[in-house]
């Protein structure tokens, strides 16, 4: 018997139950610097060192967080269904869980990329990328990270996905980031809604979403019960 298909939008809040700080504070600032500094390409033009060092402590940050329960319940469902999950965040943590399908919508923070030609990709190994990391063509590397004022290269697979699931999830995230927050849009008229999180945004509508109103930690393992009775 095929498997019902699973889409899910997982974000910061996600990431954060794993100690990995989320990607804005309440004062606008990202690990206290403004977001345009590190996460624009003006901000590379203006001061590439800066941003390079950014990166760097966030992979040194990053590098040693442990997949939580949520990351671990989405990974266990593959047992019962066809689960792709779709991540607004730039760390591993979905890949150290073991989930066999995780495509990034902004990125990976332990790959850098070429500044000459964006398909020249890398992985980091260990934490640091500096000032003189070169790609095979000669030019500076920068992490491969969608930056504020660029394309988001994987929404239109992430929109195909959407479209193909017969349950979307939304876990950890406050559907305040586009293009991102409008996948919600594309899903079929007969795919069941879920969102996952402590703080339910105003604009869903509670009659066509199932809102559990949780961390992911509790709620995904809340919501797989819920797909268990109708496996």
């Amino acid at each position: 018997m095929k498997k019902k298909k699973i889409v899910v939008l997982t974000g910061a809040g996600i990431s954060a139950e794993s100690g990995i700080a989320t990607f804005r504070g309440s004062d606008g600032l990202w690990e206290g610097h403004d977001i345009m500094d590190v996460a624009s390409p003006i901000g590379w033009e203006k001061n590439p060192e800066l941003v390079l060092e950014f990166y760097n402590k966030r992979r040194e940050q990053g590098i040693d967080a442990v997949p939580n329960k949520g990351h671990l319940t989405l990974v266990e469902l593959e047992k019962y269904f066809d689960v792709k999950i779709i991540t607004q965040n730039v760390d591993h943590l979905h890949e150290k869980a073991g989930s066999s399908y995780v495509l990034h919508l902004h990125g990976k923070l332990f790959e850098s990329r070429s500044t000459a030609d964006e398909s020249l990709i890398y992985s980091i190994e260990g934490t640091s990328l500096d000032m003189g990391d070169l790609c095979e063509k000669g030019s500076q590397l920068r992490p491969n990270i969608v930056w504020f004022g660029e394309d988001v290269p994987m929404m239109e697979k992430a929109m195909q996905l959407t479209s193909e699931a017969d349950y979307f999830v939304i876990v950890g995230t406050s559907l305040q980031v586009y293009p991102a927050a409008s996948l919600l849009h594309y899903t079929s008229k007969n795919c069941k809604l879920f969102l996952v999180d402590p703080n339910i945004p105003e604009n869903i509508n509670k009659s066509e979403v199932h809102c559990i109103k949780e961390n992911g930690t509790i709620g995904l393992p809340a919501l797989m019960d819920y797909f268990m009775k109708i496996s």
